[in-house]
């Protein structure tokens, strides 16, 4: 698999989302960006709260300018400030340096993607991120090494 299609996304989301009603966490927001920072797909859960959306794709948007996971991102923005403040100005503060956001790889490694999610504490997100993910048999890139 070369790309990530409607499909796909659908599949990705609605994983996410049945992860989230699993672990009982508070309404969430899971989009779909392609490689190029498109967005594929979207769902908002009732109740989840205004700004998700946008939060949500902050994460996935920010993963893939920098071409690394959330964690890994969230790392740099402790570190970097300066430099933090410089992307966000660059992206018209398109960028959620956190964790939730999480790169989409095929096997042999390929960028197809990224996922963000939003909605509840930002380690809870990523677990559901990479949920949808390994539904669709994909590889999840959350930044940290394996």
């Amino acid at each position: 698999m070369n790309q990530l299609n409607l499909d796909i996304a659908t599949r990705v989301i609605d994983s996410a989302l049945q992860k989230g009603r699993e672990l009982e966490l508070a309404p969430l927001c899971v989009v779909v960006l392609d490689a190029g920072g498109h967005l594929i797909a979207a769902k908002r859960e009732d109740g989840a709260s205004l700004l998700r959306p946008e939060i949500a794709t902050g994460k996935a948007y920010g993963c893939l300018a920098m071409g690394f996971g959330g964690r890994e991102l969230a790392r740099r923005a402790q570190t970097s400030a300066p430099f933090l403040t410089a992307l966000s100005g660059l992206t018209g503060g398109k960028v959620v340096p956190v964790p939730g956001g999480v790169l989409v790889r095929s096997s042999d490694g390929h960028l197809l993607g990224a996922v963000g999610v939003s909605g509840d504490a930002s380690p809870k997100d990523e677990v559901c991120a990479v949920a949808g993910i390994a539904a669709v048999d994909l590889v999840a890139d959350t930044g940290d090494a394996a």
